[in-house]
């Protein structure tokens, strides 16, 4: 049962995540964390990620803009070790509020609060007439970057933020995707530097063969994605994005993820 619901979560969520730019580790972290320890969980979650993303990256990558992978994605890899250490430290913060339903514990903390509002600001924009043809200058694209990477590093929520920014440059549907790809890539080698070499030495067991099927699974998402892709447009795109970031924003505050 645990095979079956995981592989269908990999299935929708590497689908939805072909269009949004973020939302498969999201979706699947939780659920492997329903049957493994939570730090195999996270580790199987980066590796299935990871994997995804280098089929887009094959699929799709020549598409890249790379002056925007560039001034982007290398301050996003910087921060987010910044943001790692940030971690550490906010770790001893105690929650602004918790509450229980259905025996259930919710608990807002006040990093997850600060990007579910931030989030929020962006997905709000979509929805305001005077703002649907802002983009950003390319002057803010590091700033984008270092906002990603940081936030990214603290909480592993990056692919957001960073969608909020790349959707506002004016690229065209194949080159938001692909740019995006190739810098979650870039962001995912950081991230499983430092898993491969436990996993070498083998002082973390995985289940192998569950990881073969979800990422085979994510494959075919990617597949059945591509085939949408090209019947969508891109404002189809950002409207998928200003309302996964809304929805993904409420969770984010209300304690949910």
């Amino acid at each position: 049962m645990d095979y079956v619901v995981i592989c269908i979560i990999a299935l929708i969520g590497s689908a939805l995540t072909l269009f949004s730019g973020f939302g498969l580790g999201t979706m699947l972290l939780p659920v492997f964390g329903l049957f493994f320890p939570i730090e195999i969980a996270i580790i199987l979650t980066s590796i299935v990620h990871f994997l995804n993303n280098s089929l887009k990256l094959f699929l799709f990558g020549k598409n890249a803009n790379k002056y925007i992978t560039l001034a982007f994605g290398i301050p996003a890899i910087l921060f987010a070790f910044l943001g790692a250490y940030v971690l550490k430290i906010l770790t001893t913060m105690n929650p602004i509020f918790q509450y229980t339903i259905a025996e259930k514990t919710f608990v807002i903390m006040p990093i997850k609060l600060i990007i579910g509002v931030l989030l929020m600001v962006f997905s709000l924009i979509e929805f305001i007439p005077k703002y649907k043809n802002l983009s950003f200058d390319k002057k803010y694209l590091s700033f984008g970057g270092v906002l990603s990477g940081f936030f990214g590093g603290i909480s592993g929520h990056q692919g957001a933020l960073r969608s909020a920014f790349l959707i506002r440059t004016n690229l065209s549907k194949e080159t938001f995707i692909a740019t995006g790809v190739v810098i979650a890539c870039l962001v995912d080698v950081s991230r499983l530097s430092v898993y491969i070499p436990q996993i070498i030495e083998n002082k973390i067991n995985l289940d192998y063969n569950l990881l073969i099927l979800a990422t085979l699974s994510a494959f075919s998402g990617v597949y059945f994605g591509n085939k949408l892709l090209q019947k969508t447009t891109i404002i189809t795109i950002q409207n998928i994005i200003a309302v996964m970031l809304m929805i993904y924003a409420i969770l984010l505050i209300i304690g949910v993820l």
